[in-house]
């Protein structure tokens, strides 16, 4: 029997305030464990909760870019639960009130046509704390810094069907937190993690099978490779006879596998009301319009105009708005050169083989956009050759001198010179007459052989583009 996969992600991101959702305590990463904490923090008695409005404002953010519907009267809810990574017993979230729902995201894969895959709510909570498990002894200690940092849950509908298409839909949602400039996105961090609900179907039928929910999954790869496995997990007890159990299960990244954490809880276990420290949050049409109005570009708004005014194709555009920095990026480049393909190839491939292989963001280059612009102006004026530019380029990103002083110093200015390269290239014909031969005898490939001559005797100086037309007409 065939299967389909049924698939849902629930994302948590934290949110780029400088204080905690309820509190004034700094949501600053990497801090010695509790010294961003306070009495509200760690639950004493007796403290209230004072909403962060930045909070409110960020998640209309993420609502307006997602297509949601924002509730106009909304409110917090307690959500019980009995660990100790938050001292109050409850979780500060909302329920039954989100503040927005019925939204959208449009995912791409590459030989697919575009996918519409619906969001179910965003809701805003406070974060818990970090549990840190002693790696000999039975003891576990509790950071409680991260306890109360803003978050959006961002809860997606079952409408993902493979891996790849779940993996799509996080990298949009990634980008758009980053663009909207409300999360920094990092994912080894902690704050953009997914949890996956997957389960599986026979292909028709419309009923949802049991499904398991992966924990706290922080790559693209691991959610891919997580989801996949599971697929096969359940299909594989399907056709032993065996049923699927409602659980929580974690992936572990060395072996590739999922394994059972917990029972699955249900909106039941958690025993949901609303927070009577907290009265309905009020949200007004002028308000919304405000957020709306702050809003920048967004990826899909930018990939449009990207391919409308420079005329790049829907694959490239795509690839260049991938990433808010990766267009900023390029898009400063054409402030100081007019050739929008010419950066393009250069951004896509030598920078991004760069960063990717100095394990660097963007925003780390050592080539600035500037630098990049001025090395690609020398490359259209056929000052250097493409292949030169990226032996220029190398030791741009080494050294960080400028391109002109690169050249200057080795000597890398390419030959246009009519008058230096005819004799040359004469001379090469002379000295391999059967390739000429078989040149004119049809065998046409054969210029690449004289070109490559040309450019060992020169050190790959010449002119590619003055060689081919040099070389068509003495052999000829």
């Amino acid at each position: 029997m065939a299967y389909e996969a049924v698939i849902g992600l629930e994302v948590h991101a934290q949110l780029k305030t400088q204080s905690k959702i309820f509190c004034q305590c700094s949501t600053a990463f990497g801090a010695p464990p509790n010294t961003h904490t306070c009495p509200l923090c760690l639950g004493m008695p007796g403290t209230l909760p004072v909403l962060n409005k930045k909070v409110v404002e960020y998640a209309m953010r993420m609502a307006i870019a997602t297509h949601c519907t924002i509730t106009k009267e909304n409110r917090f809810a307690r959500k019980n639960y009995f660990y100790p990574d938050l001292p109050k017993g409850y979780q500060i979230s909302q329920y039954e009130l989100p503040i927005a729902e019925h939204g959208f995201i449009d995912i791409e894969l590459p030989d697919n046509p575009k996918k519409r895959i619906g969001l179910t709510r965003i809701h805003m909570e406070e974060d818990a704390g970090k549990l840190i498990h002693h790696p000999l002894l039975p003891i576990s200690q509790v950071d409680y810094n991260r306890t109360g940092v803003p978050l959006i849950e961002i809860v997606s509908e079952p409408d993902m069907r493979t891996p790849q298409e779940a993996s799509a839909y996080l990298k949009k949602l990634h980008a758009l937190v980053r663009y909207t400039d409300t999360c920094d996105g990092n994912m080894e961090e902690g704050s953009f993690r997914c949890d996956a609900n997957v389960s599986i179907r026979p292909i028709g039928e419309t009923t949802l099978g049991t499904r398991a929910e992966l924990k706290n999954m922080n790559s693209f790869k691991n959610v891919e490779k997580a989801i996949q496995y599971e697929i096969e997990r359940q299909i594989a007890l399907v056709e032993q006879g065996k049923k699927v159990v409602q659980e929580t299960r974690l992936f572990d990244v060395n072996k590739g596998k999922t394994y059972s954490m917990r029972g699955k809880e249900e909106a039941h276990d958690y025993r949901y009301f609303p927070d009577p420290d907290l009265i309905p949050l009020v949200i007004d049409d002028h308000w919304i319009e405000t957020v709306k109005n702050e809003l920048p570009e967004l990826p899909d708004a930018r990939k449009t105009r990207l391919m409308t005014d420079y005329q790049l194709s829907e694959y490239d555009a795509s690839v260049l708005t991938s990433e808010k920095e990766t267009a900023d990026y390029f898009e400063t480049c054409l402030t100081h050169i007019n050739q929008p393909k010419l950066v393009a190839n250069w951004v896509m491939s030598n920078l991004m083989g760069l960063i990717h292989s100095e394990n660097l963001t963007i925003d780390q280059s050592p080539v600035s956009a500037e630098q990049l612009a001025q090395l690609l102006r020398l490359v259209h004026e056929d000052v250097i050759s493409g292949k030169i530019a990226k032996t220029v380029f190398e030791e741009m990103a080494q050294s960080g001198k400028a391109p002109e002083l690169i050249i200057k110093e080795r000597g890398l200015v390419q030959v246009s010179d009519k008058n230096e390269l005819l004799p040359l290239i004469q001379k090469i014909i002379e000295e391999h007459p059967k390739e000429k031969e078989s040149y004119l005898s049809g065998k046409t490939k054969l210029m690449g052989f004289f070109v490559g001559q040309v450019m060992k005797a020169t050190s790959g100086k010449a002119n590619p583009k003055m060689v081919n037309e040099l070389l068509k007409k003495q052999l000829s």
